[in-house]
């Protein structure tokens, strides 16, 4: 399976490929609110592996949308945090939020009745 993203005419398209997938816009709603270390984000992060989280956060810095930053000390301290072009999708993310909140039942409702819900 290849990494491959293509560029399309469609912008939303394109954007999306830079968040799509179950952890992207999470992991950048919770640098949104602040910097946060790779254990913290692990933490809060229920049920994402520590393979997966190390992956989606090297795409997402060299995508751009965040920046790593590493501290010369021991043991190593590294921290995650949005670029400026991540915090440009900051008003995105808190009108999802927004639309979650206000239609939270229907979206419940959708969720559990989808067959493709495991």
């Amino acid at each position: 399976m290849s990494n491959q993203r293509n560029v399309c005419a469609c912008p939303v398209e394109n954007a999306t490929q830079l968040i799509s997938g179950k952890w992207k816009a999470r992991i950048l709603w919770k640098l949104h609110h602040r910097t946060m270390r790779y254990g913290e984000l692990r933490r809060e992060l229920i049920g994402i592996t520590e393979k997966m989280l190390a992956q989606q956060l090297r795409e997402m810095e060299n995508d751009g949308l965040i920046v790593r930053t590493q501290y010369p000390e021991m043991p190593p301290k590294v921290e995650y945090s949005l670029s400026k072009f991540g915090k440009s999708f900051s008003p995105i993310l808190e009108q999802i939020a927004l639309w979650g909140q206000q239609y939270q039942t229907e979206i419940v409702r959708a969720i559990e009745k989808s067959p493709f819900t495991s």
